[in-house]
C-alpha cells in the first residue's frame, strides 16, 4: 500500500504556508489603505482641514475674522493708542474713520481658537468633576499674524443667539490666543478668567501655563481635578450671582462672560487699564443687519 503520509504533510505544510501569506497580504493591504486614507493618494493636492468639530457653526466664525467690518474694527483699535490711566480710568471713543486700515502695515486675522472657562455649576460644587462639566467653551479668539506698529491684538467672538458668532471685542496683547493655541490632541486648555490664569487638562489633572495658574494651586505642578474644584470653589462659591456678595453690591459676583459682553450696545468704546478691551457690541448689530440683509 502507498504511503501517502509524506505527501499529506506537504500538502498541510503548503496549505499553512499560503494562509500565512493571505494573512500578510491582507495586513499589508489593509495597513496600505489606512496609510492612504490619512495620507491621500500620492502626489494628490493635500486636502482642507476639516473644520474643528468641538467649535458649533465655525464656519461663522471664519466668515466674521475674515471680514472687512471685523478688519476695520482691528484697525480702528490699533490706530487709538491703549489708556496708560489704569483700571477704572476714563474710558476713550474710538473715532469713526472711512479707512481706518490706511497706511496701516498689512497684517492677517489667524482662525479663531476656543476660549475655555470654568462653570460656574463646577466652581459652586454642583458639578461633577468631569471635563464635560467643569468646562465650557464661552469665546472664540483670534490673534494678528504679525505686530502691527508695535502692537498685537486679539479677536473675540462671542456665540450670536440661534447660532453663528459675532465680534464681542477687541483686546491689547495675544496671550488669550497663545494661551489657547496650547491645546493638543487629548488635552484640553482654559482659563480661570478671575485670576487671568491659564491651565491645561490632561485626563483628570490640572497643570498650570502661567505664573496666575500656578499661584492659583498654591505652587504646586499638578493637582486632580477634583482638588482643583476644591479650590476655584473655595474662591468663589460665595461669590456667584445672586450670593449675598452679589446682592450687596460687592462686587459683579462670578461670571463665565467677557466683561466686553456687557458693555452698552451704542458706541465702541477703549475702556482703560490693563487688558484692554474695545467693545464692540454696536458693531456686532450692524454685522447682524447686514448678514439678514444679505441672505434676503
Amino acid at each position: 500500500m502507498r504511503d501517502t503520509s509524506d505527501t499529506s504533510d506537504t500538502r498541510m505544510s503548503s496549505t499553512r504556508a499560503a494562509s500565512r501569506s493571505s494573512r500578510l497580504s491582507l495586513v499589508i493591504a489593509l495597513s496600505a489603505s489606512a496609510l492612504l486614507s490619512v495620507l491621500g493618494p500620492a502626489h494628490a493636492a493635500p486636502a482642507k482641514d476639516p473644520l474643528p468639530a468641538d467649535i458649533p457653526d465655525y464656519q461663522a466664525a471664519l466668515d466674521a475674522v475674515k471680514s472687512t467690518d471685523v478688519r476695520d474694527a482691528v484697525c480702528r483699535f490699533l490706530r487709538t493708542p491703549v489708556p496708560t490711566d489704569g483700571v477704572g480710568g476714563p474710558v476713550q471713543t474710538i473715532p469713526e474713520t472711512a479707512e481706518p486700515c490706511h497706511d496701516l502695515p498689512a497684517f492677517t486675522i489667524k482662525d479663531p481658537l476656543a476660549r475655555n472657562e470654568i462653570t460656574p455649576g463646577f466652581v459652586a460644587g454642583t458639578a461633577q468633576p468631569l471635563p464635560t462639566e467643569a468646562i465650557k467653551l464661552t469665546q472664540l479668539v483670534s490673534s494678528l499674524s504679525t505686530t502691527v506698529n508695535g502692537r498685537n491684538a486679539t479677536v473675540m467672538l462671542a456665540p450670536t443667539q440661534g447660532g453663528g458668532w459675532h465680534l464681542a471685542a477687541v483686546r491689547d496683547g495675544d496671550s488669550d490666543a497663545t494661551y489657547a493655541g496650547k491645546a493638543t490632541v487629548g488635552t484640553l486648555v482654559f482659563t480661570e478668567p478671575q485670576i487671568r490664569g491659564w491651565y491645561q487638562l490632561k485626563l483628570l489633572t490640572v497643570e498650570p501655563l502661567n505664573d496666575q495658574a500656578r499661584e492659583g494651586l498654591g505652587g504646586r505642578s499638578s493637582v486632580s481635578l477634583g482638588d482643583y474644584q476644591k479650590l476655584v470653589k473655595a474662591r468663589y462659591a460665595d461669590k456667584l450671582p445672586g450670593s449675598e456678595y452679589d446682592s450687596k453690591g460687592y462686587s459683579s459676583g462670578y461670571s463665565a462672560q467677557s466683561e466686553a459682553d456687557d458693555a452698552s450696545p451704542s458706541t465702541p468704546l477703549l475702556a482703560g487699564g490693563a487688558g484692554t478691551a474695545l467693545a464692540l457690541a454696536g458693531a456686532a448689530a450692524v454685522l447682524h443687519r447686514r448678514r439678514r440683509a444679505s441672505t434676503r
